[in-house]
């Protein structure tokens, strides 16, 4: 009696998932009546260290435009952003990047 042999295991990757897997959430703020212009460029400038130009021009981007990327990054990471942002005050949500 021969032994079994077990057939290679190939693992395959599609393509869809590698791009899922890829795609980075994103941070979007929105504009909002309440929150003063100063007050938003000081949040940015704090909670993700931006300079006070970058976090001018994202603010800037929030009320011209009525929304802004703010961060991106791995789900878990677009969380904490999100929650650290409701928590100055700031309206924001987070999706999947196209």
């Amino acid at each position: 009696m021969q032994p079994t042999i077990a057939p290679e295991r190939i693992d395959e990757t599609r393509d869809d998932e590698v791009t899922e897997a890829e795609r980075p959430w994103l941070v979007i703020v929105w504009n909002d009546p309440i929150n003063l212009m100063s007050y938003v460029t000081y949040v940015f400038q704090k909670l993700f260290g931006y300079s006070r130009e970058k976090a001018t021009k994202l603010m800037l981007q929030v009320h011209n435009e009525g929304r802004s990327v703010v961060s991106s990054g791995s789900r878990e990471k677009a969380e904490l952003d999100c929650y650290r942002l409701h928590s100055y005050g700031l309206w924001a949500t987070m999706t999947k990047s196209d």
